[in-house]
């Protein structure tokens, strides 16, 4: 019997589709006679956590630390329990497995750990398949490669994954518990990803906030050329005084050009002009998605993803929605006509347009060279009631649609103009764009935020109507003083979009290089960290721990994650750790480095991070408490019953802890005092005995009691008559 096993529910049934026959459904796979397949949901195994190796590790401790579990074990996700299960029954069946996941290095992890996991001995092929389409699936069917070809691959992924879950416990733990040494209540979480993006928040923040504006100058003329007006903009030679924009910073100077220029002789001494087409924008990925819905709908990165699984999983109404691919397999196009039908129908606001959709168009999407482990979301052939969708499902799903819709529309056609005019010895510039055929375009008439539109001209006015070497006048000048301005603060959108091209924030020529590498062939990414799938997690969980703060749709760094920020090593809040890993892990694909060899080096570089931190601490500059009983730092911590404060000497014998008033340790109060033992003894052990008072019920006190002081071991009891144990009740 030959077992698949597939990523996903949804690429089993499309290779049963390409298989041919009528499989009959059992639990949890398709019975194909002689072929089985049956499917994962994402990975189905864990690495185990730090108190799986040793349950000491449930505490956190910095004398345990670092923790470095090789070798690692693995241990069942809870919630796929029951489908690995029945994989690992299947694969004892089997006498041949076909690993069906994704096509890339994460795909090959999730599957090869399974076949580790159960201890495989028998042979393995490896079917690539990154589209469902079934001619696609056939195709691919017929061209079985066999699975230890990629074993670097795995490898490569294997590495990544251990020296994560490492890296971010060993490091988040020292941080964390250096931190409560300084009163500091939250868990401060480091991650090879999730630091980076804080860096890249908190440098822009300071950008932002340290810049000095700087004054400079724009100047614009205004020409009559046969009873034609124009007004054109100053263009500046490299050696006047500008600055590295090109924009003049000397007010001197650009009076004196407008005073030359007024009311002097001008001539047209260029006009170009030429018709242009504009394609559609691509369709969705899961990052362009996040972007669009944060900025039309304020639909946070984390929210989308959530909608878009339920698009896919429980309306069946679009295609794979985690993908990082712009781009559709060339046999995808087959299946415009059903997909516009489906619109059409679901969604009645897009009827019209998908009614005048052409199937014969072939946009530059469709481009199975530039599909990679998946292709771009767009909508099913599924059907489906817009109006019993919620309202931000609605909003995503009409996203989706549109864009799919804008590929089978006609190209925008227009006339772009440029226009160059001489005065005085000094150029002047304009251009236009008329638009002849709107095209796709059509489809965005209200969004014109949207910068996957083409930027308009200087003009509305259609430029072609000049001449060259025409003459006129410059019949007015106008300055206009302005102010430099920072870098935008970030806002989800902004973030996003930066957080797939980071390479252009380091400075390292070859480790740059390296970061660029690691997205070669995926159109959209040019040298990211993190995937569309994990940032936007990352990104709530930045906020939720209060590094980041969301302001007017801004982004913006918090006290707490700034001073985080800069305690730690540099090399944890840049992106360059990625792009090292990524040169280490292609050595690991190509054979040329193993996998042991990788994982000493970093164990040895972790462990002296490790300890540099334990030696010297953080430097956080904490608004601390101190306890009144041990002198050291008091945290804030939730309970049960709300808020208290606990000494961070709790392990030393300190048991104090205070009541919380508005976010401040009461220290008004006095620690319960400790109980006294009294000289009354217990008859039935001879321990001493405690009085206790009497439990509170409302506003009335009960009788006090008097317990043995040997409890739990002795559980005798007392009534209290006159401050005295009665040994007779």
């Amino acid at each position: 019997m030959r077992l698949f096993i597939a990523e996903k529910p949804d690429v089993a049934k499309a290779i049963v589709a390409a298989l041919g026959v009528t499989p009959k459904r059992e639990d949890g796979y398709f019975d194909c006679g002689n072929d089985k397949i049956t499917w994962c949901f994402g990975h189905m195994l864990a690495l185990c956590d730090p108190e799986d190796y040793d349950e000491r590790y449930a505490k956190w401790n910095k004398n345990d630390l670092p923790i470095i579990n090789i070798p690692w074990k693995y241990k069942k996700i809870p919630k796929s329990k029951k489908q690995l299960n029945i994989i690992l029954s299947l694969l004892k069946e089997a006498d041949e497995i076909v690993n069906a996941s994704d096509p890339d290095e994460e795909g090959q992890l999730l599957c090869d750990e399974i076949l580790v996991y159960a201890n495989n001995k028998k042979p393995v092929k490896r079917l690539l398949i990154n589209d469902n389409n079934i001619n696609v699936v056939k195709k691919a069917l017929n061209n079985l490669r066999d699975n230890s070809e990629f074993y670097g691959l795995y490898q490569s992924a294997l590495a990544r994954s251990v020296a994560d879950q490492m890296y971010g416990y060993n490091m988040t733990r020292v941080c964390t518990l250096s931190g409560r040494e300084k009163g500091l209540s939250n868990v401060l979480s480091v991650g090879r990803v999730q630091t980076p993006i804080l860096g890249l928040v908190v440098h822009r923040d300071r950008i932002n906030e340290d810049h000095k504006a700087s004054k400079y100058y724009t100047l614009t003329g205004h020409f009559d050329f046969d009873n034609q007006a124009v007004s054109a903009n100053f263009k500046p030679k490299s050696d006047d005084p500008i600055d590295d924009k090109k924009r003049v910073i000397s007010k001197e100077f650009i009076e004196k050009v407008a005073k030359t220029c007024k009311n002097k002789h001008a001539t047209i001494v260029n006009v170009h002009s030429e018709e242009k087409e504009a394609a559609p924008p691509l369709p969705y990925n899961l990052l362009s998605l996040q972007a669009d819905a944060s900025r039309k709908f304020n639909i946070s990165p984390d929210e989308t993803l959530t909608i878009t699984q339920n698009l896919r999983e429980k309306y069946k109404l679009i295609t794979y929605n985690r993908s990082d691919c712009e781009y559709l397999s060339d046999e995808q196009h087959e299946d415009a006509t059903g997909v516009l039908a489906a619109i059409a129908e679901t969604a009645p606001a897009l009827k019209g347009a998908a009614s005048k959709g052409d199937p014969s168009i072939k946009s530059r999407a469709f481009n199975s060279a530039n599909v990679s482990a998946h292709h771009a979301i767009i909508p099913t052939e599924a059907t489906a009631n817009l109006e019993g969708l919620s309202k931000q499902e609605q909003q995503i799903y009409l996203l989706i649609a549109r864009q799919y819709i804008a590929q089978f529309f006609p190209k925008q056609l227009y006339r772009q103009t440029g226009l160059s005019i001489e005065c005085e010895g000094y150029e002047y510039q304009v251009t236009s764009k008329m638009i002849l055929r709107a095209g796709w375009t059509a489809l965005y008439k209200n969004d014109q935020d949207n910068d996957q539109l083409e930027a308009q001209g200087d003009t509305d006015k259609d430029l072609s109507i000049f001449k060259t070497n025409t003459e006129g006048f410059c019949t007015d000048t106008m300055v206009e003083e302005k102010e430099t301005k920072p870098p935008a603060r970030y806002t989800e959108a902004t973030l996003l979009k930066d957080l797939a091209c980071v390479a252009k924030y380091i400075s390292d020529p070859e480790i740059k290089k390296s970061l660029i590498e690691k997205d070669k062939g995926k159109k959209g990414e040019h040298g990211g960290i993190g995937t569309p799938a994990t940032r936007s997690t990352i990104l709530k969980n930045l906020l939720d721990r209060g590094y980041l703060e969301k302001k007017n749709k801004k982004i913006i760094s918090t006290k707490l994650g700034r001073e985080f920020h800069d305690v730690l090593p540099k090399s944890a809040v840049v992106p360059d750790m990625t792009a090292i890993w990524h040169q280490q892990q292609k050595l690991i694909q190509d054979n040329s480095l193993n996998l042991n060899q990788f994982l000493e080096e970093f164990c040895g570089y972790l462990s002296a991070e490790v300890e540099r931190i334990k030696a010297e601490g953080l430097a956080i500059k904490a608004n601390v408490h101190f306890c009144p009983e041990c002198t050291k730092a008091l945290r804030r911590i939730k309970g049960k019953n709300g808020y208290f404060w606990g000494c961070t000497g709790y392990q030393d014998g300190c048991k104090a802890s205070y009541p919380d008033n508005k976010g401040e340790p009461d220290l008004t109060l006095k620690p319960k005092p400790k109980a006294v033992v009294s000289s009354f003894k217990c008859e039935a052990c001879g321990s001493g005995l405690i009085r206790r008072p009497g439990k509170r019920v409302g506003r009335k006190v009960g009788a006090s009691w008097w317990g043995c002081s040997g409890f739990p071991t002795c559980k005798q009891r007392y009534s209290d008559e006159y401050g005295k144990p009665n040994y007779c009740s």
